[in-house]
Parts: C-alpha cells; structure tokens; sequence
C-alpha cells in the first residue's frame, strides 16, 4: 500500500477543506447556500459517483468481493455499537446518546467516498457503496431509535419505504445490475455520468470546510468527554475492527475499504439529529467538527498502520 499516495490525497483534501472555510468566514458559502450544496451532494452527486463507480470491466474477484463486503459491512457496525455500548458506560445522561450515534454512524458521504476513491479508485467505491448501504438502513432505524427512545407506529413501514427511494440506495442497485449483467454503457453518457460523479470530492470538502468554520470548540474545551469520545472514535474502533480483519486472513481492498469507512469522523447527521431531537447540540456539533478535523491527522496514520502490522 502506497502511504505517501495516500497522504499526498488525503493532503489534498484538507487544502479544498481550507478553501471551503474561506469561502464560509467571507460569507461566500452562507447558510443557505452550503444547504443546497449538500442537497446537490446526497441527492445528484454522490448517487452519480456511486453509479460510475461500477462502471469499468470487472474479474470474479472483484464480484466475489462486492457479495463479502456485504458480511463485512454488517459485521462492522454490530462491533462498532458493541464496542461504544462498553466504553461509553462512564458517560452520562444525553452526551451518551451523541457519543454512541457518532461512533455508529460514520461520515460516508462527505468524507469516506472521496477517501476510497483517492486511495482505491472506483472499485474502492464500489466496496464503500456496500458499506453506505447499511449506514442508510441503519440510520432510519436503529439511529432514530436512538434519539427518539422509541418508534412510533407506522414508523418503520413509511420509512422502509422511502429507503427504497433514497438516492443511494437506488445508485446502488442500478450499479449491481450493470456489473451483473455487464451492462456497458459508453459515449456522452458514460462522460456525463463519470463528471457528475468527479464533483462529489470537491463539493464535500467545501461542506465540511463550511460546518468547520461555524464551530466555537473553546466553549467545550474542558469537556473530558469530548476527547474521551474522539479517542473511541477515530482509534478505538478502527483499531479494533482491524484486529479483528486479521482473523479472516485476507488483506484485500474491500476489506481495508471498510475498515476505512469505520475510520472517518462522526457522520453530520449527528449534529442534525440532535438538534432536531434537543440532544446536546452544541456538543453533538463539535463532536462532528472535531472528528472531522482530527481525522485528517489519524486516517492516514490509520492506514499506514494497516501497511505496517
């Protein structure tokens, strides 16, 4: 695995971040606008960056390794709420709550896909779409449960239909039946989709950079939990999830694909669930701001210690 690749694009990454602070502290990204950045993201980018990233000529290796990143992924996140459920006992009252949905639900869509596809290309993506996959399901169930305390009835039927119409879900299926049935799809179409695709980096790093330069972090500065749950984040979790990789006795790229993905910081979401449920807000959004930031130091350190062990 080339280490020094992979800083050089995780290096760039955070230069666009640094734009996209700029661009936020001189009100050029205001509220409004990063708002339907995002939109432009979830809904149209990333879904086009998923679909593309099926796109190219597939061995059985690769369609051995899609079906295996499904078992992967799942195992992943019952260790992920596993390990946050223990270490988080110290914690008290609603900060556990924003702890444990931040050590769950990781930061897909602004973050890892851009990550994988720097690294590993398409077929990274393709792994990382699989992992997506189970962060979508999880999030309108599992997640909600979280904040809410319960489901109200009703509640899992409406949304298990509008999973169904969730943009990545759909990018995903479409992109399992081209590479099942070896669909080939070229030309101007082919271009279009790969270019709507290409702005998904770019575009989630302003976002991030945006969400960053809001973020008041000397009001928590003296808040053991804040560090306590960085540290179960970004090292814990990933550390733990690699070790156990080591027992499947394979070191292929779907399998360090997700390891990755369980690397990167707090999802966003955890910032707008708590809002929207009044969980710690303040804390929930530094929480996300923190790991985002720290996690351009420990991702590449994570990775070149896969390289390494």
């Amino acid at each position: 695995m080339d280490t020094s690749a992979i800083t050089e694009s995780v290096f760039s990454l955070f230069v666009i971040i640094l734009v996209g602070v700029y661009a936020s502290r001189k009100n050029i990204i205001t509220q409004e606008i990063n708002k339907g950045l995002t939109d432009i993201l979830i809904k149209i980018a990333l879904p086009f960056m998923i679909v593309s990233s099926f796109m190219f000529t597939y061995d059985e290796s690769i369609k051995a390794n899609v079906l295996a990143t499904f078992y992967l992924s799942l195992g992943a996140y019952v260790i992920m709420a596993v390990i946050s459920i223990v270490l988080l006992i110290p914690v008290k009252n609603d900060k556990k709550i924003v702890l444990h949905f931040a050590n769950v639900f990781v930061n897909t869509g602004y973050i890892g896909f851009p990550v994988l596809n720097s690294i590993y290309g398409y077929e990274g993506v393709i792994y990382g779409s699989i992992f997506n996959l189970f962060f979508v399901i999880f999030l309108w169930t599992y997640g909600i449960l979280l904040y809410k305390g319960k489901l109200d009835k009703g509640y899992l039927k409406k949304e298990i239909i509008n999973l169904l119409f969730n943009p990545s879900i759909i990018a995903v299926i479409i992109g399992i039946v081209i590479m099942l049935f070896n669909i080939e799809i070229t030309g101007a179409l082919l271009s279009s989709i790969k270019s709507i695709g290409s702005i998904t980096g770019p575009l989630s790093m302003f976002i991030i950079g945006a969400i960053l330069s809001k973020v008041k972090i000397k009001q928590h500065i003296k808040d053991w939990a804040v560090y306590y749950g960085i540290v179960i984040k970004l090292i814990v979790i990933p550390v733990t999830i690699y070790l156990f990789s080591l027992l499947l006795r394979e070191a292929s790229i779907a399998v360090y694909s997700v390891i990755i993905m369980t690397a990167m910081p707090a999802s966003a979401m955890t910032s707008i669930l708590a809002e929207s449920y009044n969980k710690e807000k303040e804390f929930a959004a530094v929480i996300v701001s923190a790991t985002t930031l720290i996690s351009l130091i420990t991702v590449p350190m994570m990775i070149r210690f896969m390289s390494l062990v």
